[in-house]
């Protein structure tokens, strides 16, 4: 018998490999925060030993969730400002705000807040753009979750830097500091190209290629930003960083609401992911992504949550469920992004998409031990016929139960293990009275 660390028993077990297999009554063996073994829970237990062994009656066990695209330290930006066309939002009210309110210490506290609703949601790994790189690294460290964090990059003065220079110093220095970091990935973002020239755009590419690191930016995600660019440059936003080269694998497009046929072919040839925001999109009314025609044309569509200031949660299980149901109704298809599919999307493809596919996205020997169990043994998830269909159609993230990062267990009995709760909605609540206080004098 060979000695392991977890053995993690499921009803159902879903590997999210090519065969998109369900593994009735399942098991994971984890040794040293990686997966060693998967399969019948029967050949598990002759094979290996564990000091701990998960029960999983009632239970279902995947993947953790990957979060392609958020703004994590927004959560403390959550209601300030809704019911508003993005434009308005982001230049009256979250840029405003941001610039009042934004420090290490702020964007510290607000991470462990989000890390703590990602993970109670079933996310184990998120894709992050923002400011202050280090508090949000340092944040996400601590809750023991991974991520994928860029460094924003503007061609204006913000709250981070006051010169282009400035920007890509910091972006720099944030890299070299993260590069070798077990749960953290650095990375640089470049806001969008109507806040980035061409020339940024391109030298934030070079960083990337430098460190070998992914790049990060949003992408034609309103009709107005279309028009602007092609105003400026005569060219739609994906053609225009077609043509500077921008474009490749390493490129995490967020959005990608009003691509046009050609721009949908250049994503796919060019091997771009893409994050499907649908619920950040929805509420702002930026549009509905022609998601089924880019998954069709083999572009890599994935799930972002979009910040908490805009969504207003940070929920993948939504998203997918949303997305599902939606694009079923656009395309007039009932077939279209089925359940297998979305939750692929969610899992080993967004793990893809974000360059974590070789250590996270599938339960597979060899990779971390990122796994989410929760219960099945729910009224709304009574009877069972197809349990991914149950998983997209009827699941809640309170159906969350436990979550591991790198073998580690976080969240147990919908507990968080690596901090205190009640300290985190507490400083949460307290940066809400100040920031209250100050919108009421203002």
């Amino acid at each position: 018998m060979e000695k392991t660390d977890i053995i993690i028993n499921a009803d159902y077990l879903l590997p999210m490999d090519e065969g998109l297999a369900v593994i009735r009554k399942g098991a994971v063996a984890v040794r040293d925060g990686k997966i060693v073994a998967v399969g019948p829970a029967s050949e598990i237990s002759k094979q290996y030993t564990a000091e701990t062994v998960m029960d999983g009656g009632g239970k279902v066990a995947f993947p953790g969730f990957v979060n392609t695209h958020t703004h994590a330290a927004m959560v403390y930006f959550r209601g300030l400002a809704d019911d508003l066309p993005l434009k308005v939002w982001l230049e009256e009210h979250i840029w405003p705000a941001e610039g009042r309110w934004l420090s290490p210490e702020f964007v510290g506290d607000a991470v462990e807040l989000a890390c703590l609703e990602m993970l109670k949601a079933g996310i184990t790994a998120y894709n992050d753009m923002y400011f202050f790189g280090d508090a949000i690294a340092q944040s996400t460290k601590k809750i023991g979750m991974r991520a994928v964090i860029g460094v924003g990059i503007l061609d204006f003065p913000s709250i981070s830097a006051s010169t282009t220079d400035e920007y890509f110093s910091n972006a720099e220095d944030f890299i070299k500091r993260w590069l070798n970091d077990d749960l953290i990935i650095p990375n640089i973002a470049p806001h969008a190209p109507y806040t980035c020239a061409p020339e940024n755009m391109m030298r934030a590419r070079k960083v990337a290629e430098q460190y070998d690191v992914p790049l990060h930016v949003h992408l034609s995600e309103t009709q107005w930003e279309v028009g602007e660019i092609k105003s400026r440059y005569g060219r739609t936003p994906v053609e225009l960083l077609e043509s500077i080269g921008f474009l490749d694998e390493r490129v995490l497009a967020a959005h990608c609401v009003w691509p046009t046929d050609r721009e949908i072919e250049i994503l796919a040839e060019r091997r771009v992911g893409v994050s499907h925001c649908i619920e950040s999109n929805l509420k702002l009314a930026s549009g509905i992504a022609p998601v089924v025609k880019m998954l069709n044309a083999g572009v890599n569509v994935t799930f972002g949550t979009d910040g908490a200031a805009s969504n207003n949660d940070l929920d993948i299980l939504s998203e997918m469920s949303t997305a599902a149901k939606l694009h079923k109704a656009v395309s007039g298809d009932p077939t279209a992004l089925n359940a297998k599919q979305a939750m692929l999307m969610a899992t080993r493809r967004a793990a893809e998409a974000v360059g974590l596919g070789r250590k996270t996205g599938s339960l597979e020997p060899g990779k971390a031990a990122d796994i989410v169990i929760a219960s099945i043994d729910r009224p709304h998830l009574t009877p069972i016929y197809d349990i991914y269909s149950h998983i997209v159609y009827s699941m809640s993230s309170s159906d969350v139960e436990t979550v591991l990062v790198n073998g580690r267990i976080l969240v147990e009995k919908r507990r968080l293990l690596t901090a205190d709760e009640e300290e985190i909605m507490g400083k949460a609540r307290d940066w809400g009275v100040r920031i209250r206080e100050q919108n009421s004098h203002s």
